[in-house]
């Protein structure tokens, strides 16, 4: 076959590759070769799909723990579809346009959506038999470990808005981020009931991956969500549209998903007289509940109004649809 043969388009890109590699200082025709001899790529190989369908492992033989393994791994995902989303806004630094911004937190507030409507397969998609009896034997593993989503926390906003309420006062933005993370918010959430010590599972936790998350606060002290709206964002073209999406991301992160999981607590774990105790030990009824935190990544941009009424919207909602 001579060149005459072959298509123009072929030739011209043959040879913007053949430009490339030199670039590189490599061999076109051996990769030409590795692309001759490879097998074409799968569907299940691209995604691992085997792999990904063998990582359930139940702890016990009671069917719905399957269900519950699961549907924390498709959590986590979304949460690593999130992460990528604050990565890639991260690390623009100055250049950062209202428009890139925009489009990245509308991605994210995709992924909460569908966080939260999934919540249902918590709520109403097992059996609270089976639940309470193979929960016994995930002591002390507990949601609260979820690492994934305490960096989304600190990603979003400035350490400070993660310190918990009571410490506020005699804390400041130019306070250590290890004397900050001292205090942060969910610390609080993770004391036994009885005793008001920590949890195992937070001794656990606080072990793999406190210096991480310190180190994490440091790292993005200047390129935070909330730090590079206030810097790049605001008098530009979108700001508006900008402030809309991130009333949404506070909202739906700081509000619906706590209360979505509150609700699945409710559901498994309410029992009269005294409530039944999380996996972890914690402390989900003062944990959970926005109203007792008050928790936003953005409280400049609401009303005091709305952040003394924080929360209560969606439990309305949620109670007008019953």
């Amino acid at each position: 076959m001579d060149n005459q043969s072959i298509d123009p388009k072929i030739v011209e890109q043959v040879s913007k590759l053949q430009e490339k590699y030199e670039a590189m200082g490599q061999d076109l025709s051996s990769y030409l070769d590795g692309l001759l001899y490879s097998n074409y790529l799968t569907y299940w190989d691209y995604i691992h799909l085997d792999t990904l369908l063998s990582l359930q492992n139940p702890r016990t033989d009671f069917p719905d723990e399957e269900i519950f393994i699961m549907y924390h791994q498709i959590t986590e995902l979304y949460f690593k579809l999130i992460i990528h989303e604050l990565k890639q806004i991260s690390t623009q630094g100055d250049g950062i346009t209202d428009s890139f911004f925009l489009k990245r937190i509308q991605r994210i507030n995709r992924y909460f959506l569908h966080l939260c409507d999934s919540f249902e397969v918590m709520i109403d998609g097992m059996d609270k038999e089976q639940f309470l009896k193979y929960r016994m034997a995930l002591l002390p593993a507990s949601g609260f470990q979820s690492v994934q989503y305490r960096k989304i926390e600190v990603m979003s906003t400035d350490f400070i808005y993660l310190v918990d309420h009571a410490y506020k006062e005699e804390l400041s933005q130019n306070t250590s981020i290890e004397k900050q993370f001292a205090h942060i918010y969910w610390q609080q959430g993770a004391t036994e009931l009885a005793t008001g010590k920590q949890t195992l599972t937070l001794k656990m936790f606080m072990r793999k991956y406190r210096d991480d998350l310190i180190q994490l606060g440091k790292d993005m002290q200047a390129c935070n969500l909330w730090r590079l709206y206030q810097e790049h964002l605001q008098d530009t073209p979108l700001q508006q549209e900008i402030v809309v999406a991130l009333r949404s991301y506070d909202q739906l992160a700081n509000i619906n998903w706590p209360l979505s999981h509150y609700k699945s607590a409710v559901r498994y774990l309410h029992a009269e007289p005294k409530d039944i105790a999380a996996t972890g030990g914690t402390n989900w009824q003062k944990y959970l509940p926005p109203r007792f935190q008050k928790r936003s990544f953005f409280p400049d941009l609401w009303s005091e109004e709305e952040k003394q009424e924080w929360g209560k919207a969606y439990v309305m909602e949620v109670i007008g649809k019953k």
